[in-house]
């Protein structure tokens, strides 16, 4: 973080010291788990359902923090009081961003591969400069100013995942850090439960793209038609992406290796490039053409692009991480969330890494979808058999949907079974793997991954007390 006195963080939030010296500096990070605090750092104080951190300050202070952004005084220790710790955390992330000198924000959303894009997007960044980036998923009103705290007098890219629960929340978000970049990568049904509809997810991801400025860049997916028309929806400039004669970056020739890694040839206006992935998943191909979009923005020569993309790698757990088992057993865990189009993507993945091997995919409940549930989850089961999966275990009552849809398709030859839980799950998996089986464990944070987790090391996890790992 950008160094700031204690007096200066009151006036960024419109809080007030009390038992805190003004010209104290916080110079450490600003942490909301007391856990991890630094010396010199700054600690937040959130009131939750169930724990209170001003119970935790104390012991925030002993470790090292200068002050307790907080909403009460705290007899003995230094805080800055504010009404709100949440609203005063994104008014400090501005503060320090408006120090930040020369940084240029990139923003990206979309209803599935956002994370990963941002990842790879944060690599390739590093190599230009100095680059913060969230861990994982950390998107929202918490992750996002948290992040920006994060930035330095050296940070040149900041690369923030915005992502929405209704209206309104991304463009929070670019006020908190404004991008100068936005990538908007596609629009499905992805908390369609949330929204009411799909049109309404649309227009909340295109409130990132209405927040950039005239000599800013919009980067927008020509293959998803919605995506392509927020273009009137920005002042900046525009520069489409896809595999579609319209796209200004395209990938054409693509092809997939035995692991399920593409390749393609980019063309850019300014000639053409081979690229190969190290990647599995041929959905990562429009998230590198984002990523190769913002690179040449960044002036990144177009051979240094795609030997970029030839070294990128997986961050974030849990998102199409490939591992091969001693006993000859291929996993693709995919476990951290879940939505039909992500669903849909990793069963490709699997159908061509699987090729002429036996493929067996583990689903669990897709979440938030609303009146769209029961028609999300039979279309991934539908799509599962006509990709021609040869063993579904679909993982609990409320995702058998999966079930029905794919035993709906009357030439699929392969089996669908319904099992209970994750116990269940890995009691089959134990019976029925063999050498040679490619398996995709996928699901919507319902402890699906706890059947990865098996998969990955079957004597570290302890299934049978109500489905928990021990």
């Amino acid at each position: 973080m950008i160094a700031l006195s204690l007096a200066e963080v009151a006036a960024a939030t419109g809080g007030a010291l009390a038992g805190a010296d003004p010209a104290t500096r916080v110079t450490g990070p600003v942490e909301f788990d007391s856990r991890r605090v630094e010396p010199g750092g700054l600690f937040v104080a959130f009131r939750g359902e169930r724990v209170d951190g001003h119970d935790f300050a104390a012991g925030a202070v002993a470790a090292g923090a200068v002050a307790v952004l907080g909403t009460r005084p705290l007899p003995g220790l230094p805080v800055v009081r504010v009404a709100d710790p949440l609203a005063a955390l994104a008014d400090l992330a501005r503060a320090v961003l408006d120090r930040a000198g020369e940084l240029t924000v990139v923003g990206v959303t979309g209803s599935s591969g956002k994370t990963t894009t941002k990842d790879l997007l944060a690599q390739v960044t590093a190599r230009l400069g100095p680059t913060v980036a969230p861990a994982g998923s950390f998107n929202n009103e918490l992750g996002h100013p948290y992040t920006v705290l994060r930035v330095d007098r050296q940070t040149r890219f900041l690369v923030l995942e915005l992502g929405a629960r209704g209206p309104g929340h991304i463009a929070y978000l670019c006020r908190v850090a404004p991008p100068r970049i936005g990538v908007v990568l596609n629009v499905g049904v992805a908390h369609l439960g949330e929204f009411g509809s799909v049109d309404a997810i649309a227009a909340a991801k295109a409130e990132l793209v209405a927040a950039l400025p005239p000599d800013g860049l919009a980067v927008l997916n020509a293959d998803d038609p919605r995506v392509a028309a927020m273009a009137n929806r920005t002042r900046a400039r525009v520069v489409s992406y896809g595999e579609s004669a319209a796209a200004q970056l395209r990938a054409v020739d693509v092809t997939l290796d035995g692991r399920g890694r593409p390749g393609y040839t980019l063309l850019t206006p300014e000639g053409a490039v081979p690229v190969r992935l190290p990647l599995t998943g041929a959905h990562q191909v429009g998230n590198t053409l984002a990523v190769a979009a913002v690179a040449r923005e960044l002036g990144m020569a177009l051979p240094a692009v795609a030997a970029a993309l030839a070294e990128l790698r997986p961050v974030s757990p849990r998102r199409m991480d490939v591992w091969d088992r001693p006993d000859g057993v291929t996993v693709i865990d995919d476990s951290y969330n879940a939505n039909p189009a992500s669903a849909e993507a990793a069963l490709r993945a699997l159908a061509a890494l699987g090729r002429g091997r036996r493929t067996v995919a583990v689903l669990g409940y897709l979440a938030e979808l609303g009146d769209h549930e029961r028609a999300g989850h039979e279309q991934v089961g539908g799509l599962a058999a006509r990709l021609g999966v040869d063993r579904l275990v679909v993982v609990g009552e409320v995702a058998a949907p999966i079930h029905h849809g794919a035993r709906g398709q009357e030439q699929w030859g392969g089996e669908s079974v319904l099992v209970a839980d994750q116990d269940a799950a890995v009691a089959l998996l134990r019976a029925e793997l063999r050498t040679g089986d490619v398996v995709l464990v996928k699901g919507s944070r319902y402890r699906t991954w706890e059947v990865a987790d098996w998969l990955r090391d079957p004597s570290a996890v302890e299934l049978g007390r109500d489905g928990a790992t021990g």
